[in-house]
């Protein structure tokens, strides 16, 4: 079963950290990017970051200079995420795709969903 594992979340007051881990499994091959999406209340799931197997990555505008995505190998990925906000509050997943183009859409995932961790930021 192709599967991942998020964790890391936790509830921080605006301005703080938290680094997101994310693991995954069941995979027959290494050359997968990992992405990380989110899913506030009453919102659609939407994608946040994405790192390639080569290390190329991929930003929203609304986490750029905030968040940093980092991959140690091939199944185990972070996301750093600085000076949270209070519009940072959601679910956060992630998953493996065949690229970075997953995180607009433009291609499907390769793992099931997991349960996600998540991220409170209080004002």
């Amino acid at each position: 079963q192709r599967r991942v594992v998020e964790s890391g979340g936790g509830l921080v007051e605006a301005g703080g950290s938290l680094r997101l881990s994310c693991t995954a499994s069941g995979l027959p091959y290494d050359d997968y990017a990992m992405a990380w999406f989110r899913q506030a209340p009453e919102k659609k799931r939407e994608g946040v970051s994405c790192i390639t197997w080569t290390g190329n990555t991929v930003y929203v505008d609304s986490v750029k200079g905030r968040f940093t995505i980092s991959r140690d190998n091939a199944d185990t990925a972070y996301l750093q995420m600085d000076n949270l906000k209070p519009e940072d509050t959601a679910m956060y997943y992630c998953a493996a795709a065949p690229g970075c183009e997953v995180i607009d859409g433009r291609s499907r995932i390769l793992t099931d969903w997991g349960q996600g961790t998540q991220v409170t930021v209080s004002s």
